[in-house]
C-alpha cells in the first residue's frame, strides 16, 4: 500500500481500548459490582446508546455536558437520498451522556409494566464530547443504581447509598476512603437566610461545589462577582468549614437552625440528613467511612436533596470515586407527576484508569485460562480433547495446544500468560491412564491420574 494513502488506524483521541489484561480487571469489578448491587434488591437494565435529542436537553437536562449528535453519512453511489436523510425536531438523535437521563424516558415508556418503587442498575458505555485529557474520556463505562418513587420515596433509601459503596468497595480492596455526606436543601436555606437572593442561590452552590479545585480565594472571588457581600461571603465561608463527627456537625446544625431567621428550608435539610444518617448506621456502615461535609453540593442543579461524594484517602487529587444525591423533578419531567429518586454513579473507566496509574490496582494476567494441555504428539490429539473436556466439566478453564512445539517453548507461552499448570501427556502416560501436572509457579511436577487429575489441580488452586 502507498504509505500516501495509509489509513489512520489509531484509537480517537477520548476513547480507551483495553487490553486483555485491562478488560479482564473492567469484568472482575463488574462482577463485583452487580453482585452487591443485586444484594440490595436492584434490577438490571439497558437503554439505547441513541436517544432522541429532545429527551436529553428536555428542561435542562444536558447541564453543561457536550453532546454527540447522530447524523447519517451515505455512501457514495447513494448520494441522492441525502435530502431525505435530515433528521430534525423529534426526529433528531444523539448519544446519551449519563444514565439517569435515559432512566427518566425509559420510565416513561415503560410506566404500567414497572412496580415502584423501582430499583435499577445500569452499567452502560455513556459520551460526552468534553475535552479528552488524562482520566477524562469521551465514551466511558458508568455504573449507576437509581431508586424512584411515585409521589414519595423514604429517605431510608438514601441511607442506603453509603452501605452499597461501602460494600464495593472494601471488596475491591483499594485502601481507605470517605463517603461525604451532605443535603442541599442545607445550603439552599442558609443561602436564604443570609439574604441571598433566591435567582442567585443554584449559581452559589455551583461555586461552592468547586471549592477543593480552585480554593477559598477563588471562591470568594466568584460569590463576590454574584452580587454576594464580602460579610456573607465570610458567613458562608465559615459555614462549610463547620466538620467534627457527624453527631457533632448535626448539633451544630440544629443550634444554628435555631437561630436563623427564614430557616424552614435549612431546618428540613437538617431533618432530612439526621434521618439519613441515623440509617447509615444503623446498616452498620463503620463510622470512619462517612461524614458529613457541608461544602458537598453536586453541581448538577436536578439534586434536591441528599448529596453524596466518595474520596479515596491519601489520593484526594483523583477526586471522587462515587458520587450521586436525590432528586425530585428530574425523572417525572417527561410524565408531568411527582417521581422522587435517588441514585449514586461509578464511573468505572475513569476509576480504573486513575487507579491503575497510582498503583492501587494491578491488572489481571491476560487470560482466564488455569492449565493447558500441552501437545506431546500429533496422534494423541484426541486424547488431548477429552481431558481438555473432562477438566472444563470439572469447572476448571482450559487452553489445548492443537500444534506440537518444543515442550520448552510450550511452558514458556503459558507461562508468560500466567496460566499456573500444564498437563503433560505422552503415549507412555495414555497406556498408564496418567498425566504429568506441572506447576510454572513453583516448577514441581508431579505425576497424577487422569482419574484424579481434575481433582488435584482443583485443590492446588484453593
Amino acid at each position: 500500500m502507498d504509505k500516501s494513502n495509509k489509513i489512520n488506524f489509531s484509537t480517537p483521541s477520548g476513547f480507551p481500548e483495553f487490553l486483555p489484561s485491562e478488560k479482564r480487571l473492567e469484568v472482575y469489578l463488574l462482577d463485583i459490582i452487580r453482585q452487591v448491587f443485586e444484594s440490595y434488591g436492584f434490577t438490571p437494565i439497558e437503554t439505547p446508546a441513541v436517544e432522541r435529542l429532545e429527551v436529553l436537553q428536555a428542561k435542562g437536562n444536558q447541564g453543561d455536558n457536550i453532546i454527540y449528535g447522530i447524523e447519517p453519512i451515505l455512501p457514495p453511489n447513494r448520494q441522492l437520498e441525502k435530502d431525505k436523510s435530515g433528521e430534525t425536531g423529534s426526529e433528531a438523535r444523539a448519544l446519551k451522556f449519563d444514565q439517569t437521563v435515559p432512566l427518566a424516558a425509559y420510565i416513561a415508556r415503560h410506566l404500567n409494566e414497572l412496580q415502584f418503587p423501582f430499583a435499577r442498575y445500569q452499567m452502560d458505555m455513556v459520551f460526552r464530547g468534553e475535552r479528552a485529557k488524562d482520566g477524562r474520556f469521551r465514551q466511558f463505562r458508568q455504573c449507576d443504581i437509581d431508586v424512584v418513587g411515585r409521589e414519595k420515596l423514604s429517605l431510608l433509601y438514601d441511607a442506603q447509598m453509603p452501605a452499597i459503596i461501602t460494600e464495593i468497595f472494601d471488596k475491591i480492596n483499594i485502601g481507605d476512603f470517605v463517603i461525604r455526606i451532605n443535603n442541599r436543601k442545607i445550603l439552599t436555606g442558609f443561602f436564604q437566610s443570609v439574604g441571598v437572593a433566591d435567582e442567585n442561590i443554584k449559581t452559589c452552590i455551583t461555586i461552592i461545589d468547586n471549592l477543593e479545585k480552585i480554593g477559598e480565594v477563588k471562591v470568594k472571588e466568584q460569590l463576590e462577582k454574584e452580587g454576594i457581600t464580602a460579610a456573607q461571603t465570610e458567613k458562608i465561608i465559615e459555614f462549610i468549614k463547620i466538620d467534627g463527627s457527624v453527631d457533632d456537625v448535626l448539633g451544630k446544625l440544629e443550634f444554628l437552625g435555631s437561630n436563623l431567621t427564614n430557616a424552614e428550608q435549612f431546618n428540613l435539610g437538617v431533618t432530612e440528613l439526621k434521618t439519613v444518617i441515623n440509617g447509615v448506621k444503623n446498616l452498620q456502615v463503620p463510622e470512619n467511612r462517612f461524614c458529613i461535609d457541608l461544602s458537598i453540593a453536586r453541581g448538577l442543579n436536578y439534586y434536591t436533596g441528599t448529596v453524596y461524594e466518595t474520596s479515596l484517602i491519601g489520593h484526594e487529587a483523583l477526586g471522587s470515586i462515587c458520587s450521586g444525591g436525590r432528586y425530585e423533578e428530574l425523572v417525572g419531567v417527561f410524565l408531568g407527576e411527582k417521581m422522587p429518586g435517588v441514585g449514586i454513579s461509578i464511573g468505572l473507566t475513569r476509576l480504573i484508569s486513575r487507579l491503575l496509574k497510582a498503583g492501587i490496582l494491578n491488572t489481571l494476567s491476560p487470560t482466564p485460562t488455569q492449565v493447558v494441555v500441552v501437545n506431546m504428539q500429533e496422534d494423541l490429539i484426541p486424547v488431548y480433547l477429552q481431558v481438555s473436556q473432562q477438566l472444563r466439566q470439572a469447572g476448571i478453564k482450559v487452553v489445548t495446544n492443537f500444534e506440537k512445539r518444543p515442550l520448552g517453548k510450550q511452558f514458556q507461552a503459558a507461562d508468560k500468560q500466567g496460566i499456573r499448570f500444564c498437563v503433560i501427556i505422552g503415549a507412555d502416560e495414555v497406556v498408564l491412564g496418567k498425566s504429568s501436572l506441572k506447576d510454572l509457579q513453583t516448577g514441581e511436577q508431579i505425576e497424577v491420574t487422569l482419574q484424579e487429575l481434575g481433582e488435584e489441580i482443583k485443590r492446588r488452586l484453593g
